[in-house]
């Protein structure tokens, strides 16, 4: 019987043995990346283009539309969803000038994706390129209604109006568009249509419904602006006052009131301008008024007295302190310091108004340093009050 030896049971496998550089010095001439690539982009062989194919024969014609509509119609059967596939169905169509059939292959593209404003946009494209200004109308007419709010929909069928001259078929194209209350520059695009063929009555209509449907503060400026622009100061003051009146809490009030103040100051109304600052101050919150005590500041600045100057000073100083006091309201440092730019002006009410708010903020029991602080706020407070009853005495004896 043989052995496991001789059967080759226990035969070694020998395996190669990794390999070694024995030299690593850099080779005399060195090889680039960008060479290699340089050589190979150089060495490629040209590519393989079919012959140009001429048709001179109707059969060959007829041949070749068969050929090309079973590949399309199968590549369609395949990719069904594709919708690039379906638009160079169509355009092949129209390059064969057979319209029909382009129209058939693009109404069983939007019977798959009705939704895509792509098909729509190409789809009517194509009409109006070949002149079919009915047959755009519809699909423009068939595309606002299925998809209203589509913006690019509407601005090319309003485009095509227009370049065709029916400026009332365009107006009711926007009146349709308006009635699905867009977006700001909708009602914007709308009144540029009106005002390039100079109907300010119809832009001054449409800018009132803008302001209804956008009742923002940006709307109102732009509102004003126009009929400043026409010429109309009063109906520019009063859109001014009717903002005021709907949007004077807003957080965008401060925008507001500053241009109200400078288009006061463009007409010479300094007062007004004043007027309109100071109301502003007293009714915007300070974390919102930075802005607007800066315009009053240089206002004053400009049109001001030395008491108007200082006043508006103060102001700012006043701002500056009413923050400090929000941050930390047991800083009573900051309090007297407020508390004497207010007597420096001599107004009472406001005096007791910040001495009511500093005495409010009572310091935790344990800090005996902030109670220290605390209670000279009393005392001072006390002996303003006695100081001003003494002032309010009359005097006593005669001449």
């Amino acid at each position: 019987m043989p052995s496991r030896e001789s059967l080759g049971y226990y035969t070694q496998v020998k395996l190669p043995r990794p390999t070694r550089v024995k030299n690593k010095t850099p080779a005399p001439v060195q090889i680039t990346a960008e060479q290699i690539l340089r050589e190979a982009r150089e060495r490629q062989e040209a590519e393989i283009r079919p012959p140009k194919q001429k048709i001179t024969d109707p059969t060959e014609l007829s041949d070749y539309r068969l050929r090309k509509r079973k590949e399309y119609e199968d590549l369609i059967r395949r990719v069904r969803w594709n919708i690039g596939v379906w638009i160079k169905y169509a355009q092949w169509e129209e390059s064969q000038k057979d319209f029909a059939r382009a129209r058939s292959v693009w109404e069983r593209a939007l019977e798959v994706d009705y939704r895509n404003h792509t098909l729509w946009l190409k789809y009517a494209e194509v009409e109006m390129k070949n002149k079919f200004i009915n047959h755009a109308r519809n699909v423009w007419d068939r595309a606002v209604s299925l998809l209203p709010r589509i913006d690019q929909l509407w601005y090319k069928y309003i485009h095509m109006e227009e370049i065709l001259g029916n400026v009332a078929g365009a107006r009711q194209v926007f009146e349709r568009w308006m009635g699905w209350m867009p977006d700001q520059q909708g009602w914007l695009s709308y009144i540029k249509f009106e005002l390039r063929y100079n109907e300010i009555e119809r832009a001054r209509g449409i800018y009132e419904r803008f302001v209804q449907c956008h009742p923002k503060v940006g709307s109102w400026i732009r509102y004003a602006k126009f009929e400043m622009k026409n010429g109309e100061v009063g109906r520019c003051r009063y859109c001014y006052e009717r903002a005021i009146e709907k949007l004077a809490d807003d957080e965008e009030a401060e925008v507001l009131f500053v241009a109200f103040a400078e288009f006061e100051q463009r007409c010479k109304e300094t007062e007004r301008a004043r007027c309109i600052y100071k109301f502003a101050l007293d009714h915007i919150p300070k974390g919102r008024a930075e802005d607007l005590y800066r315009k009053y500041v240089a206002f004053e600045k400009q049109f001001g007295d030395k008491e108007g100057i200082e006043d508006a000073i103060v102001g700012k100083r006043r701002f500056q302190y009413e923050e400090e006091v929000r941050k930390s309201p047991l800083n009573y440092d900051t309090w007297f310091d407020y508390i004497r730019l207010e007597e420096s002006g001599g107004k009472k009410d406001r005096i007791r108004e910040v001495y009511e708010r500093a005495i409010a903020n009572i310091p935790p029991a344990e800090e005996k340093r902030y109670w220290q602080r605390y209670i000279y706020l009393w005392i001072n407070y006390a002996l303003y009050e006695e100081l001003d009853a003494e002032d309010m005495e009359p005097h006593k004896g005669g001449l």
